[in-house]
């Protein structure tokens, strides 16, 4: 265990658009090499190409992705009579958020589409609808810890 005092949390502003605080996380994480600009430029075209395929404001869209694609559920290795088992775990609010927005931005760029902006957009809209790989992601990491709930009196 660490003796180090807890770190702590700095909020983060919300963006100057939609005024959330969870489209400012988002933006933080599609970020490459400290290039802000760019990440914001991505997104803002995304949620323009959202609105205009579904008719829908796409910060909606987009919290109604983020929503479905939380994980309540993953599997954590833990050592127990030199055996590693896969011990299921409930996941923290701030980390589900934190997988949800690493998995829609890993997904979304292995796309297929030109441009990060489609590419982005077509996850959202998928995934808001309940479909789409990072919500199969989600699906799979619930399958794993259903599958060894057997080991759910490790945790600790």
């Amino acid at each position: 265990m660490s003796r180090r005092s807890k770190a702590i949390k700095r909020p983060v502003p919300a963006d100057p658009r939609y005024d959330s605080q969870t489209v400012s996380k988002f933006i933080n994480s599609l970020m490459y090499q400290g290039k802000k600009s760019t990440a914001e430029r991505i997104f803002y075209s995304a949620m323009d190409m959202i609105e205009e395929r579904t008719g829908q404001p796409g910060v909606t869209v987009f919290k109604q992705a983020v929503n479905n694609v939380k994980p309540a559920l993953e599997v954590k290795s833990r050592r127990v009579g030199g055996a590693s088992l896969q011990v299921p775990v409930e996941v923290r609010p701030e980390r589900r958020a934190a997988l949800a927005m690493r998995w829609l931005i890993d997904f979304a760029r292995g796309r297929s589409e030109k441009t990060m902006q489609e590419r982005l957009a077509a996850e959202f809209i998928l995934a808001s609808k309940g479909e789409g790989n990072a919500i199969k992601k989600k699906e799979d990491t619930h399958r794993m810890a259903e599958a060894n709930r057997a080991f759910a009196h490790y945790r600790w």
